[in-house]
């Protein structure tokens, strides 16, 4: 049947199952939004108040449900305010596809009203992206996109449409998405792109090695990243911890692959790491990295980090293997295929190693930091949101203190319950990913943790979440200051608090009714519990205000540059 490029774009995302679209409208995605009004009773639509808070809604709607976000903008200006939310997504590997138009193709590269070269902008933080002129190649580029952004490394893709394109008509057939594997056409098309979305079997000679040091080591440990949660590996990644009896640590990202109260669990790891983490790590003879990066917050001191040990990587992405830390085993592969072969490996006779961690917990109790303040902590509001919301709240922070501050403290239970900007580290992709969060997950309560410095600058969202009924309830760690830009300040830089004290407005219990959300303020823990009952109890969306100490830390801290044991404090 014929159709527009507009239609054929809607008819491309119900052959995805596409249930939502967060956006911002213009001039030229003006036929898109036309043809959207016929959908609507089929794809909705959320407005949000910027095109970057559009972006983060999208990306924290993926990370939460595991399906591929999708978000639409405007040329120019519009595209990109996305930017910032395309590197989030991009940093890590949350699958987003964007849909930009750009100006009619006659107009292109002439400076005309509101164009831009987006592509040519988001190519070093986009898995891949395409320019579309040309009609009758809409519908291949689109099924090709969100195939490119939900396999393998799973990662942002945008697609780029002349405005010309979108009110052209061609010949369309549906093909639910079901059946793309199956057709001739389509497997044609994505053959072209085996490099990226393909699922490369691990090699089996190299597990059989891993099993062979597995079984040789004295003191094994497991380090677990953010794409044993992609992957959905989480379970096989509990059965070869429990086989071996192995410490596991966990980045930012691999946070929920293991319950709070695993035992062999020893929680984040790096520069704001459990110091269990950090001191297991050190004295380990063999380490087992699977989907993780190696990034400077965890290998902060890339000479010492493989200090006497053997280290394996498995990741499906090749490009990571010996990037960041030379490794002596590197294994491409999905990571629950590796782990899998890897526990057939071991067999039913591989004799379980002692607890090895257990004399490193007296060390970890030592010389623990705490700042002396009349008031609230950031540990006792995390308890007690915990004691409150049970393991079923999904966690989505800010960047800064109070990230760390719920990494380190928080109660995780389960994949997918942490949603936060750990490679990019956005301030202000709270609200927009919680939105996201939400709406993918309506009946999973959705708290935002945030501090003063990152709140104020996507706020203006709580227009959205109170338009469309989104019940967000929004936790401010409130310090007065950039909290880790002073931590950093007071520890390295002798005090010298330049630019980072933010002594000025706005009231946050003030502006969240300005935009008919209910504030609350809490300076004491009693206060916050009520605000908080209150808050779930009223089923909306709701801002909290938590009056914090400016020199509260977030302990442990070890330098950039330093050994994994080198705590600055402890």
């Amino acid at each position: 049947m014929k159709l527009t490029g507009a239609q054929i774009v809607m008819e491309c995302l119900l052959e995805q199952d596409v249930e939502v679209v967060f956006g911002y409208p213009g001039g030229t995605i003006l036929n898109l939004y036309d043809a959207l009004y016929d959908y609507r009773d089929k794809i909705t639509h959320i407005l949000t108040a910027h095109e970057q808070g559009a972006s983060h809604a999208a990306d924290g709607y993926a990370r939460a449900t595991g399906k591929v976000g999708v978000c639409f903008s405007t040329s120019g200006p519009g595209a990109t305010n996305l930017v910032t939310g395309v590197a989030t997504a991009y940093m890590d590997s949350s699958p987003v596809v964007f849909i930009t138009c750009n100006v009619a193709s006659n107009l292109i590269g002439r400076d005309s009203f509101q164009e831009i070269d987006i592509t040519g902008v988001t190519m070093p933080v986009t898995k891949s992206n395409y320019q579309v002129r040309d009609v009758t190649k809409l519908a291949d580029v689109i099924r090709e996109a969100f195939a490119v952004a939900s396999s393998g490394r799973p990662g942002p893709v945008l697609i780029d449409i002349m405005k010309d394109v979108t009110a052209l008509t061609a010949d369309y057939e549906f093909i639910p998405k079901a059946n793309h594997a199956k057709d001739s056409h389509m497997a044609r098309l994505l053959q072209r792109k085996t490099n990226i979305i393909a699922y490369p079997e691990p090699d089996r000679e190299a597990i059989r090695t891993v099993a062979a040091w597995l079984r040789a080591s004295e003191r094994p440990m497991f380090l677990v990243g953010g794409g044993v949660v992609s992957s959905g590996a989480a379970p096989s990644m509990r059965r070869i911890v429990e086989l071996v009896n192995a410490p596991a640590a966990a980045t930012i990202l691999g946070q929920g692959v293991f319950r709070y109260d695993d035992p062999m669990f020893t929680g984040p790891i790096g520069m704001h790491g459990t110091k269990l983490s950090n001191l297991a790590f050190v004295e380990a003879d063999l380490i087992i990295a699977v989907g993780t990066r190696f990034t400077d917050r965890v290998a902060l001191n890339p000479g010492k980090f493989r200090d006497r040990k053997k280290i394996v990587h498995i990741d499906i992405d090749a490009s990571e293997i010996n990037k960041n830390v030379r490794v002596d085993l590197g294994i491409v592969g999905d990571a629950g295929r590796a782990l899998e072969m890897l526990i057939e490996a071991l067999g039913s006779d591989f004799e379980k190693k002692s607890n090895w961690v257990a004399p490193l917990l007296p060390e970890t109790r030592k010389s623990a930091y705490r700042h002396e303040s009349n008031l609230l902590k950031p540990d006792e509001i995390l308890r007690a949101l915990h004691e409150r919301t049970g393991d079923n709240a999904i966690i989505v922070t800010d960047v800064g203190q109070h990230q760390m501050w719920t990494a380190l403290h928080f109660k995780f239970s389960r994949p997918r319950q942490f949603i936060t900007s750990a490679g990019f580290g956005t301030m202000g992709f709270g609200l927009g990913a919680a939105m996201g969060a939400k709406v993918g997950c309506p009946d999973v309560p959705v708290i935002e943790i945030t501090g003063d410095g990152c709140f104020r600058m996507n706020l203006n969202e709580l227009s959205t979440v109170e338009y469309y009924d989104i019940p967000v309830i929004t936790i401010i760690f409130n310090n007065g200051t950039l909290g880790m830009v002073r931590q950093w300040q007071t520890l390295l830089y002798k005090s010298r608090y330049s630019e980072t004290t933010l002594d000025r407005g706005p009231d946050f219990v003030k502006t969240a009714e300005a935009f008919g959300v209910a504030g609350y303020r809490a300076s004491d823990l009693e206060g916050f519990r009520a605000a908080l009952d209150a808050a779930l109890k009223s089923g909306k969306a709701a801002v909290i205000d938590c009056i914090i100490d400016m020199d509260e830390k977030v302990v442990p801290m070890v330098p950039g540059g330093k050994h994994l044991n080198d705590f600055l404090i402890d």
